[in-house]
């Protein structure tokens, strides 16, 4: 044993040093002990007589350490075994709480320590392996989360890292691993506990990049154990992520790297590719995902998909992480990949994603750490460690005690890493904990604190300097959220790194293009996904949305009350908040009302009720004015100004609407939310590119629509093409009609708007013009060869069928056989039961074979004035075809056959000069204004409103129809799109007919407007557009130009072809001319000669008579 050292001690009321032979006889009576507990017990005692005299430095000065090491190699003895882990359990357990700078000392200096205790745990006897285990757990038990970090976590590493480590080692030390992470985990502890984790949680993420090829390597072990706890480490390491995108993709990754095929890679490559981030992509990502893409890159048997798919990701990540060092880290792993795949890819597509990779990627490589620019710094060690020797230094320096400068040494280092954590991740009062103890046993005196005090303060400087002073609350002004965060969608990045701050009682709009990302901001706050905002039960939030259609059969009052967020209220308040939003209560109330009866409009009212009794305390209204007339738009102006102890955000492209009711604008500018005080008006005087949001302009997104094509036998633009007569509509279960005695007509240079309040018809109108509804009453007719592109008002219904597919397999889908396979699902095609038997009879058409029964229709041509049909006969050879006239068809009750054959020969005429092929399609698309990208490789569930609405524009208008019918347009297109919408209307040489209630949007558009109201429709006249919404008009111009000026007034009831046609328009109605007979042609000819001869024969001068049909 070591000669002993009479250290003083930072107490001196201490107890006198004990001698050496009294500290070996404690020691033996430890290794000796006949019982466990004994030992225990002597093991307290060695504890209790160090730290009431030398302290920690009695561990090495005495010997203990060492003849801690000799017995527990003592193979031959279990017992002294068991005592060495005794002993070493209670250093363990008492040392680290009052004396912090032992850690120094068994984790750093006698790094030794803690693989003796893992390696007996693969002691023979059981009674060494559970001392073992205590040992370890009290180590674990009593560090602080730096500790744990700076302290165990590299023994930890390095004991893994050895090849030759006992398999029991191996898995106590992933044990530890699992349970360091755990412990990382959000709980619900007190405000201290999370404080910890959070330190914990942040601290080992940095560590993730050396750790996880570690504990991969574990997974792939020989041994079952080990491989499982492995595992194990692995699922509860990935937690300390703390991304809620990358989150729900962990199975699959850990499965890529428990079981390395090219199928689970190319499972977990794909769920990367399909994500939608929404939080910023920091090194613990990082470290996770590059493994696998470095993976991916550099298997010459990953298909060219996958490589696309893995390029992407790639690209997306890189602009995604916000610290361009911790990109240098990270990036040069993933480079040569990728620059592989530039070279050597055979698809001409994935080498252009790859070379625009390395663009992205050259770039961030390339960035400088952005300190000239005013970026901000991390504290390293070495800056703690200069500030910390510093003030060491002014304060008398260590004391000259036998073996401190050694501690020192190692001590220095340790509170260094550990404060330098604490100043990076600003949890600045930590520091002094992290100073002050460790150092109180190597200062005179109470210099410690004074150090520590002095290293708080300086940093505490440096943060301010950094970050700036501690921002004071507004005067008078509550804040409820105060969070900074990065968004993502679909592997774009949308914000980088922004503040989003709501105070109590303001409005906020939200600004910015389609595909900037507010409706993806308002579901990431609603789902609870955004990061750093308060939780629901802290700040209640409600997403405002009209989502009723999976209930339609309830009452309205039974779906209110049965909303789980809403049994806690009486079913008296919630009948009184409806009724205070427009349900009136009572049998024949509202309120008794099936959910599936209402207008769009009404539906928008029912979601502001169920917010209304959330009494939420922040309102996100996507969209609130869509569907919604003049006087429901009024009523939730003044609702929303009324109510100043609601905040709301508000993403809207009603200009009018935003002037009205906010406080503040948060506009899109540059990745980043800036904030300007005021109503959208106050905002353009700021920021004059707003204008966008107050005239229509193409100049932003820029939509081309198809020309028409030509109608067969029609040559005015004015003639009726689709006409509706005297028709009557009730709904399934309704009182009274919905629409009663209609008659309209619609012509190719018809630009008609149809108005009127929610529930009135609108909507109806539109489904009997486009044949999706049934007219009980009167008829609708239409042009054969008329193609109708039509978009519902829920215009996602399109597509909310193929949320799987691309937009470009969408529109494969649609018009693969030649056909529009939506035509084909409307009500008016398909066949009811009547019609289905009237279809099995047999017909006699009488050409003398008797009666027949119809197979299909084959052929068509024209005879006079209509069509004849070419009909192929049941189990007659073709030869036997009939050519049979519509007329004749009709009457004999094949008007949807007819109908069927007429939507095939007009669909293929429009799709005569289309290719259904990839390139094409996404030219399409690009026309409409979706990104070709997009529209080839991303999934339409993944797709934004705005961009679903594309697709089914793009859809509606693949066929080049000669009508196009829109309801409410204007719904989930921002400004830009909004805008691009308008030009390519004005601009199209087909007829337009829309609802809306946007009267900025019609205005410029419709110089025609059909008004419903109460089941009626009343016509009014030509009407002067306002072209000065149009930004490349002339101001103040509201004479009509080009299509606009051109569309006549749709022909009211007017029969085709008649004189009436057109009579709205002011124009006289053309005389026809009569053939004349042979007798009647020589007659005029003799007048002619006689009149001739009497010229001649007149005084010269007079004019020759001129030869006309009028011989009157």
């Amino acid at each position: 044993m070591a000669p002993v050292v009479v250290a003083k001690t930072a107490d001196p009321s201490s107890a006198v040093p004990p001698s050496p032979e009294e500290v070996s006889s404690v020691l033996e009576t430890i290794f000796t002990s006949k019982t466990s507990q004994a030992s225990v017990d002597s093991s307290y005692a060695l504890t209790g007589l160090l730290l009431n005299s030398v302290g920690f430095r009695g561990l090495k000065s005495y010997g203990i350490l060492d003849e801690i090491k000799k017995a527990s190699a003592n193979k031959k003895d279990a017992a002294r075994r068991e005592g060495a882990m005794f002993a070493l359990g209670a250093i363990f357990e008492r040392f680290p709480p009052q004396q912090p700078l032992s850690e120094v000392v068994f984790l750093l200096q006698e790094e030794g320590l803690v693989p003796l205790a893992l390696d007996a745990l693969a002691d023979k006897s059981a009674t060494t392996k559970e001392s073992a285990q205590y040992a370890l757990d009290e180590l674990f038990k009593n560090l602080k989360p730096e500790g744990l970090v700076f302290g165990l976590l590299p023994v930890l590493m390095k004991y893994l890292s050895k090849a030759t480590g006992k398999w029991q080692g191996t898995v106590g030390a992933f044990v530890l691993l699992t349970r360091m992470a755990d412990k990382a985990k959000m709980g619900m502890g007190s405000l201290e506990e999370e404080k910890e984790k959070d330190v914990l949680r942040e601290a080992l993420g940095k560590k993730l990049e050396f750790l996880i090829p570690v504990v991969e390597n574990g997974m792939h072990d020989l041994k079952s154990e080990v491989s499982k706890q492995a595992i194990k480490a692995m699922t509860s390491l990935t937690t300390v992520l703390q991304n809620d995108d990358v989150e729900p993709k962990i199975p699959l990754l850990i499965k890529a790297m428990e079981n390395p095929s090219s199928q689970t890679l190319q499972k977990a490559i794909h769920a990367l590719s399909q994500t939608t981030f929404v939080a910023i992509v920091t090194s613990p990502v990082l470290a996770l995902l590059t493994p696998l893409l470095a993976r991916s890159l550099n298997t010459p048997a990953t298909s060219q998909e996958v490589t696309r798919q893995t390029v992407v990701v790639v690209q997306n990540l890189t602009k995604l992480v916000h610290d361009p060092i911790e990109a240098r880290e990270f990036l040069p792993k993933l480079k040569p990949g990728v620059q592989g795949v530039k070279d050597r890819a055979s698809l001409p597509e994935v080498r252009e994603i790859a070379t625009a990779a390395m663009e992205v990627i050259d770039k961030a490589m390339g960035e400088s750490d952005g300190l000239s620019e005013g970026a901000i710094s991390r504290t390293s060690p070495a800056d703690v460690l200069a500030v910390l020797e510093n003030e060491v230094t002014a304060a008398g320096g260590v004391l000259n005690y036998p073996g401190d400068t050694e501690v020192w040494t190692f001590a220095k280092t340790y509170i260094s890493d550990m404060v330098a954590e604490d100043v990076n991740q600003r949890v600045l009062d930590r520091i002094a904990g992290r100073v002050g103890p460790y150092l109180q046993p190597l200062l005179a005196d109470d210099k410690s604190t004074v150090v520590a005090e002095n290293v708080y303060n300086f940093f505490k400087a440096e943060d301010e300097r950094k970050f700036g002073a501690p921002i004071k609350e507004d005067d008078g002004e509550t804040e409820i959220v105060n969070a900074t965060f990065s968004l993502g969608y679909g592997g774009m990045l949308l914000l980088s790194h922004t503040n989003l701050r709501l105070l109590k009682g303001h409005r906020y709009g939200l600004c910015g293009r389609n595909g900037a990302g507010k409706s993806t901001l308002m579901r990431s706050i609603a789902d609870g996904k955004l990061e750093g905002f308060p939780p629901q039960d802290e700040v209640r939030t409600c997403f405002v949305e009209h989502n009723q259609g999976e209930d339609a059969d309830l009452t309205i009052l039974e779906y209110t009350a049965k909303d789980p967020k809403l049994q806690g209220e009486g079913i008296d308040r919630i009948s009184a908040v409806l009724e205070e939003v427009g349900f009136t209560s009572g049998p024949e109330g509202r309120q008794s009302q099936k959910v599936g009866s209402l207008s769009g409009g009404w539906k928008m009212k029912l979601a502001l009720a169920r917010a209304m009794l959330m009494r939420a305390d922040v309102l996100l209204l996507d969209e609130p004015t869509n569907h919604l007339d003049v006087a429901n738009v009024k009523w939730l102006q003044e609702y929303l100004k009324s109510h100043t102890e609601i905040t709301s955000l508000i993403v809207s492209h009603d200009s009018g609407f935003l002037d009205e009711v906010c406080t503040d604008i948060y506009h899109y500018e540059g990745k980043k939310l800036v904030c300007y005080k005021g109503n959208l008006a106050a905002f353009v005087k700021q920021k004059p590119e707003g204008k966008s949001y107050y005239t229509l302009s193409a100049s932003q997104v820029t939509f081309k629509f198809p020309p028409p094509g030509i109608l067969t036998g029609v040559k005015s633009m004015t003639r009726s093409i689709l006409r509706m007569s005297s028709c009557s509509y009730t709904y399934p279960g309704a009182s009274k009609p919905n629409l009663h005695d209609v008659s309209c007509s619609l012509s190719l240079s018809s630009r008609v708007a149809i108005i009127g309040a929610n529930g009135a018809g609108k909507s109806t109108l539109i489904k009997i013009l486009t044949g999706e509804n049934i007219p009980q009453e009167g008829k609708v007719e239409k042009h054969p060869n008329l193609r109708i592109g039509y978009i519902k008002q829920h215009a996602l219904e399109h597509v909310e069928m193929h949320l799987e597919k691309t937009p470009n397999q969408y529109l494969q889908w649609r018009y693969a056989n030649g056909d529009d396979r939506e035509v084909l699902m409307k009500g008016s095609r398909i066949l009811s039961a009547d019609e289905k038997a009237q279809m099995d009879k047999p017909v006699d058409i009488g050409d003398g074979a008797g009666a027949k029964r119809i197979e299909a229709l084959i052929g068509r041509q024209k005879y006079k004035k209509t069509f004849q049909y070419e009909v192929k006969w049941v189990g007659l050879l073709p030869k036997y075809n009939t050519m049979i006239s519509r007329e004749t068809l009709m009457e004999l009750g094949f008007q949807k056959l007819i109908q069927e054959f007429d939507d095939h020969e007009a669909s293929r005429e429009g799709l005569g000069f289309r290719q259904l092929e990839p390139k094409v399609i996404a030219k399409h698309f690009e026309d409409v204004g979706l990104d070709p990208e997009i529209a080839n490789h991303n999934e339409i569930s993944g797709l934004s409103g705005g961009q679903k609405v594309k697709v089914v524009l793009a859809g509606a208008m693949w066929n080049n129809p000669h009508l196009l019918v829109l309801d409410e347009p204007t719904n989930f297109l921002d400004r830009d799109s909004l805008g691009g919408l308008a030009v390519a209307i004005r601009d199209y040489k087909g007829g337009v007919v829309m609802i809306s209630h946007n009267e900025e949007f019609v205005g410029a558009l419709c110089p025609e407007q059909w008004h419903v109201a109460d089941g009626r429709v009343t016509h009014k006249g030509h009407l002067a557009v306002s072209l000065d919404r149009f930004e490349d008009s002339r101001p103040g111009s509201s004479v009509a130009s080009s299509n606009v000026s051109s569309a006549a007034p749709s022909p009211g009831a007017s029969a085709v072809n008649s004189e009436a046609e057109g009579g709205d328009m002011k124009f006289k109605a053309r005389k026809k001319k009569t053939k004349l007979t042979r007798a009647q042609q020589k007659e005029r000819e003799v007048r002619r000669r006689l009149r001739h001869i009497e010229w001649l024969n007149s005084p010269k001068g007079t004019p020759h008579p001129p030869d006309t049909d009028d011989e009157a």
